[in-house]
């Protein structure tokens, strides 16, 4: 009996991906959702995850860069998009996204305390987005993204008197950025999915400056400028 289940389970399995195959990659598919995009707006949501890094530029040259490890954070935001035209789209995609990166100063001590900052980062992100869109073929439609956004940071220290003398690693509320990317809108039955890959790059001076002028932490940084590879997974 478990090897005919088994069996059944395979057959089926195997005909549900040849039924999405054909549906998608066959010369003749099945059109899903043809006029959905023709809507002059539509929504969705998006789900994601996002790597950010610190890109510093330094006053005078360095023997050592600060060193900074990533992790990997999520996202998660809504999607209204705006039909300008037929393969051009305005996006606005405002979202959550959670990040930290630890930063390691060389040559100030041997002290965890001195040496390490953790800066962790919860997000609330504002682009607004241009989309350009290929000429669909079947269920599949690749596209390019790009713009600009601003970003507020919840986790801000901001307003915050103490420094690093004080173990306190302070940046900015509100930062701006660019973004870059390219993604491929999948048609299926009942909805649209479309994964997108995209690079942000930091275009605004993230770091707050210590209250003393030649303090080792960031007496010789010139800028400090977020930049994140962002991963979504977009349902419309």
């Amino acid at each position: 009996m478990k090897k005919v289940v088994i069996l059944f389970l395979l057959v089926l399995t195997t005909k549900g991906h040849s039924q999405f195959a054909k549906n998608m990659f066959s010369k003749d598919p099945i059109i899903n959702l043809e006029n959905w995009q023709k809507q002059r707006i539509y929504f969705g949501y998006y789900l994601g995850f996002n790597s950010f890094d610190f890109k510093f530029d330094y006053k005078t040259p360095v023997q050592e860069d600060i060193q900074v490890k990533k992790t990997t954070g999520f996202n998660v935001g809504v999607v209204a998009d705006l039909r300008l035209q037929e393969y051009i789209n305005l996006r606005f995609e405002p979202g959550l996204y959670y990040t930290k990166r630890d930063l390691y100063f060389p040559g100030i001590s041997n002290k965890e305390s001195d040496y390490l900052r953790e800066v962790n980062s919860t997000y609330i992100h504002f682009p607004l987005l241009l989309k350009f869109s290929a000429l669909r073929t079947g269920n599949i439609r690749p596209y390019l993204v790009g713009g600009m956004s601003t970003t507020l940071n919840l986790s801000s220290n901001a307003k915050s008197k103490d420094d690093n003398f004080e173990q306190k690693f302070r940046v900015k509320q509100w930062t701006a950025a660019y973004e870059l990317g390219l993604g491929i809108d999948i048609f299926t039955e009942y909805f649209i999915f479309s994964p997108s890959v995209r690079g942000m790059f930091g275009i605004t001076d993230e770091l707050i400056r210590d209250n003393t002028p030649d303090s080792p932490w960031t007496g010789n940084i010139d800028s400090m400028k977020s930049r994140a590879l962002l991963i979504n997974f977009t349902f419309h």
